[in-house]
């Protein structure tokens, strides 16, 4: 595989969100080792921007491995400064499991409430209105009614 190409506009950005960032996966003595290259293609479909802390002294080496992984990973290289190296690749598309018993998710309503006081306009109030939630012709949020129950009696007659 490839690594990933970017403009320097692109690295500088993420450069920038990776400042904050603490170093997910370690190379030790070992070096590259196929485990340590499995655990940051692992890190990079979770998170997309890692950084990797090497414990080797030679800078050749280091440049080495950071250059191994951005190609065999296909990942972009982004910095590499001092003992740390900074990867990106974009996050993959996750598939979103839709349940068939899914209640409806939170909806935003207005609700056009009189004032209190005589002559002044009407307020209009946004209410998020959750899916186990119900709004009354008053205005208010309630609870939804559950079903109703029947009977054993009359579900074992029909």
């Amino acid at each position: 595989m490839a690594q990933i190409q970017l403009t320097p506009a692109q690295r500088k950005d993420h450069r920038a969100d990776a400042h904050h960032l603490n170093a997910v996966v370690m190379i030790g003595s070992d070096g590259l080792t196929p485990g340590v290259q499995k655990e940051t293609d692992a890190a990079l479909n979770a998170h997309g921007l890692i950084k990797v802390r090497v414990q080797a002294d030679d800078r050749a080496s280091r440049e080495q491995m950071f250059q191994t992984l951005a190609t065999e990973l296909n990942a972009a290289p982004i910095q590499h400064i001092g003992k740390l190296l900074v990867l990106w690749r974009p996050m993959p598309e996750k598939e979103k499991k839709v349940s068939e018993d899914r209640m409806p998710g939170p909806r935003d309503v207005k609700v056009l409430k009189n004032s209190s006081r005589y002559g002044q306009r009407p307020e209009v109030k946004t209410l998020r209105v959750l899916g186990n939630q119900r709004l009354t012709p008053g205005g208010t949020v309630k609870r939804a009614k559950p079903p109703k129950q029947r009977s054993l009696k009359k579900s074992s007659q029909d």
